[in-house]
């Protein structure tokens, strides 16, 4: 009975340390960590110097200012129209006065306001434009203690900015393993892995995130175990349940 019980035991254990689906992207691949750290160096001085500006796309919310002419600016709606801005439509196009519509897709602000200037300069004299992408977020999952969207109102900020932002990491999370994924990247999905444990790994930590990007903290081993022991708690009590009978009348024969 006591090898009978221990094999159950044993098996249960088991079962829960081998679970491996816990963990989301689990397959994704990611870049190694430089061994040589004059590469390490240039990796860090590369991002530092990269320059992003983002790109609109479809369904996107644009707010469009005509200096001059409030009338057929989205500062000229009410207050909760104006917030919500102007949707680029699903083909990337923005319906506005005068010019009908424009294909925006694509374009960064700069080029979009260069693109409105140009159309509306048939209807208007010397046009001065504005445009601003309203609804520039990222988005913080795994083991944070607020996860979810994070706005971006200057269109960027750092990993430890995003992660102060969601009210930091939780005590379950793997502090070796932040995943970022590019969300710029289209179909193409771009992945690398930060270490906040290692003091070379806070320079990169500083990467700016940017829109659309998807930060994930995965969860430490212990989290993935206790989650395993907690599963499996329902079947060692119905075991409990079965074999007591047994064992109290193997106790009274006794």
């Amino acid at each position: 009975m006591r090898i009978y019980i221990l094999t159950l035991l044993i098996i249960g254990f088991t079962g829960c340390t081998t679970k491996k689906d816990f963990v989301l992207f689990n397959q994704t691949e990611v870049s190694k960590k430089h061994t040589d750290k004059q590469a390490e160096k240039e990796t860090i001085n590369q991002l530092e110097n990269v320059q992003f500006e983002y790109k609109i796309r479809p369904y996107d919310r644009v707010s469009i200012i005509v200096y001059k002419h409030p009338d057929i600016s989205t500062s000229n709606q009410n207050n909760m129209q104006q917030e919500r801005g102007l949707l680029v439509n699903s083909k990337g196009y923005v319906r506005l006065p005068l010019i009908k519509k424009i294909y925006l897709q694509g374009l960064t602000q700069t080029e979009a306001e260069d693109a409105l200037e140009e159309a509306f300069s048939v209807y208007i004299k010397k046009p001065d434009i504005q445009i601003e992408v309203l609804n520039k977020r990222a988005y913080v999952i795994g083991e944070v203690k607020r996860p979810g969207e994070v706005p971006l109102p200057n269109e960027q900020l750092t990993l430890l900015q995003i992660l102060a932002t969601t009210g930091d990491l939780t005590d379950s999370a793997n502090r070796k393993s932040i995943l970022i994924i590019d969300g710029s990247s289209g179909s193409k999905t771009n992945t690398r892995v930060v270490n906040l444990t290692d003091i070379h790994s806070l320079q990169t930590a500083n990467l700016m995130i940017k829109p659309n990007d998807i930060v994930y903290v995965m969860p430490n081993n212990m989290k993935t175990f206790n989650i395993g022991i907690k599963e499996a708690t329902p079947i060692f009590t119905l075991i409990n349940q079965i074999l007591t009978p047994f064992v109290n009348i193997k106790f009274l024969r006794d």
